[in-house]
């Protein structure tokens, strides 16, 4: 009897002591989340947190004014401006195509690109699913990075956006991830290439991309001369054709 009388005791203290060290953990938690976002209840402190971060733009890597100009020095007929719309609405299309399911809505870029576009949208329906941009807002875009490699030139633009972001089922139309009441936050870039020189670029899609002189109809190898090799002819600017957009992602 004794014996009983002590494990109900051990037992007993054993609780008071669960109790009392939940109830101060639970105190501190409140007044570390009171003093960390000014209020005591944490799931309210979550909830500020996730709209905070819904509303609260990406920066991004901002490089215009250091590469303009030793891309306008390589390039003189560049048209940042006119670059930059359709950098933009090729990032829209191409986001527009995800939501759709159709690669036939992405309005610009290479055949390269249009494949990719595909191949992303087929690694969803595989799995009976549809990811989804919804309402979507960009807030900036600036040239990031300018490099040279494997016989093209590379200008990326890097873009802020918000959207509601999530997917689907494709059965029941339910939410498997993502949200469709907060909004997201993210950054993309979106690659504008020149190729410079057909004869080293590994992806065979690109090699569609070469101009022929006006004159002969020859295939212009080296899209920065000013004549053709064979004829002669001097060759008028092409770089609006000549560029084109062959990567988007996330970053």
């Amino acid at each position: 009897m004794a014996i009983l009388l002590i494990i109900l005791l051990l037992i007993l203290m054993i609780m008071v002591i669960g109790i009392v060290a939940f109830l101060y953990i639970r105190q501190q938690a409140r007044e570390f989340s009171n003093e960390l976002f000014g209020t005591s209840d944490i799931r309210q402190a979550a909830k500020e947190m996730q709209v905070e971060y819904a509303s609260t733009p990406k920066s991004v890597s901002a490089m215009t004014s250091l590469l303009l100009p030793k891309i306008s020095e390589d390039f003189p007929d560049f048209n940042y401006n006119e670059m930059k719309v359709r950098a933009t609405n090729v990032l829209t299309s191409y986001l527009a195509g995800v939501s759709a399911g159709s690669a036939g809505l992405l309005n610009d870029g290479s055949t390269e690109l249009k494949q990719k576009l595909t191949d992303y949208i087929g690694s969803f329906t595989e799995k009976n699913l549809r990811e989804h941009f919804d309402s979507v807002h960009i807030h900036r875009t600036e040239i990031s990075q300018y490099r040279k490699s494997e016989g093209r030139c590379i200008v990326t633009f890097q873009s802020s956006l918000e959207c509601f972001h999530y997917i689907t089922d494709l059965g029941d139309n339910s939410v498997t991830d993502g949200s469709r009441e907060y909004k997201y936050q993210t950054r993309y870039n979106v690659d504008l290439v020149y190729i410079q020189d057909r004869n080293k670029v590994e992806n065979e899609l690109d090699h569609a991309l070469g101009i022929n002189c006006p004159n002969c109809g020859a295939p212009l190898k080296s899209l920065g001369a000013k004549v053709c090799e064979y004829c002669g002819t001097p060759i008028i600017a092409v770089n609006l054709y000549a560029w084109t957009f062959n990567n988007v992602e996330e970053v």
